[in-house]
């Protein structure tokens, strides 16, 4: 009995293999353990504890967390963990009352360079492995169930761009899809606009939601803001993002963080409702008031600007939510996850 692979990164196979030996009915404890209930392998009771220490070495898990931050009454917790090499991710679980989501990391740092995130103004580490990937999810759901509450949503928008780490992004969306029992309509991809990532994304068997990065309705602005845009310029993402919903028959959302004197003057709103409604079904807008970053010298726009751009884009007929900013004095909130280590750190024993 010796594999020895990441906690989440073995399949049910590779699970039969490791516990040769064991009653047949070990695999089913064990992958309820992994994926049902989601705690640390000391809440394992229902097996044996040589079993348990024998897992704990053989199926190590692929986050250490370092330290976790409450914000909101606690509806907000944001996880800070190392990864193998001493890089480090985070994700934040938010709690509604309808709903319980989880933001991911799928990059330690990123390469795409938005000028207005705080995960862009660090630079790119390494891509994560599609065990880091469920491992958040996991955690996320233990915490959730923690609090009397189920995990019901992930979006992959958190450190990193998901489309630059296919290889590791796909596999994890199957096992969230199909080990956690989330449906394909409860996971979102984000992205800034890779197209080949997005054309890829429409012929996938599993539909997840797709959202764009946006933030601009003209190339002049969007360049300055995405660097990749420089590559993939808004016509040329609108054909693909028009693919995607021709394929999945669905609507897709663009993010939009509110800038001031930048990007939120009526007019580039009326811009934006026209790309929008390029597509059918018509996109989505999220208006997300931009979160501080030291990097980064505007200000997020005024609630008064924002309700104003909105008005633009709902008299024409393009849906728009303003985004509740959940997290931000914990650096938790869009565009502010950077790993960054806090003053003091206590190692958490929720997760071994």
């Amino acid at each position: 009995m010796s594999i020895s692979q990441p906690r989440y990164g073995v399949d049910r196979q590779s699970l039969a293999n490791l516990l040769d030996g064991e009653p047949s009915y070990r695999v089913d404890q064990v992958w309820k353990a992994l994926y049902g209930d989601c705690g640390p392998s000391s809440t394992w009771t229902t097996l044996p504890m040589t079993l348990r220490a024998t897992l704990e070495k053989e199926l190590p898990p692929s986050l250490t967390e370092l330290h976790t931050s409450e914000a909101d009454d606690g509806l907000t917790t944001k996880f800070l963990y190392e990864v193998d090499g001493g890089a480090r991710i985070e994700s934040v679980l938010m709690l509604y009352p309808d709903r319980a989501t989880v933001c991911i990391s799928s990059q330690a740092g990123c390469a795409m360079g938005c000028t207005f995130c705080a995960t862009g103004q660090q630079g790119f580490n390494r891509h994560l492995t599609s065990a880091e990937l469920v491992e958040q999810v996991a955690r996320a759901k233990y915490a959730a169930h923690r609090q009397g509450r189920r995990l019901s949503n992930v979006v992959v928008m958190g450190m990193g761009e998901p489309l630059a780490n296919e290889d590791a992004l796909w596999p994890a969306m199957t096992a969230v899809h199909d080990g956690f029992g989330l449906s394909a309509r409860h996971l979102t991809v984000s992205t800034v606009g890779l197209v080949p990532g997005i054309l890829r994304l429409a012929d996938r068997p599993l539909p997840v939601t797709l959202a764009v990065s946006l933030h601009a309705a003209h190339d002049d602005l969007r360049n300055t803001l995405i660097p990749m845009n420089r590559r993939y310029p808004i016509d040329e993402l609108l054909d693909a993002c028009s693919h995607y919903v021709s394929q999945r028959k669905r609507r897709m959302s663009f993010e939009w963080a509110m800038i001031d004197g930048v990007n939120d003057s009526v007019e580039e709103a009326a811009a934006l409702a026209e790309l929008c409604r390029r597509l059918r079904p018509i996109a989505h807008v999220n208006l997300i008031p931009l979160n501080r970053t030291a990097g980064y010298e505007y200000q997020g726009s005024r609630r008064s600007q924002i309700e104003k751009f909105q008005g633009v884009l709902t008299r024409r007929g393009v849906d728009a939510t303003v985004r509740r900013n959940r997290g931000n004095d914990i650096d938790a909130a869009c565009g502010q996850l950077a790993a960054m280590t806090p003053v003091t750190i206590t190692k958490s024993a929720a997760q071994t």
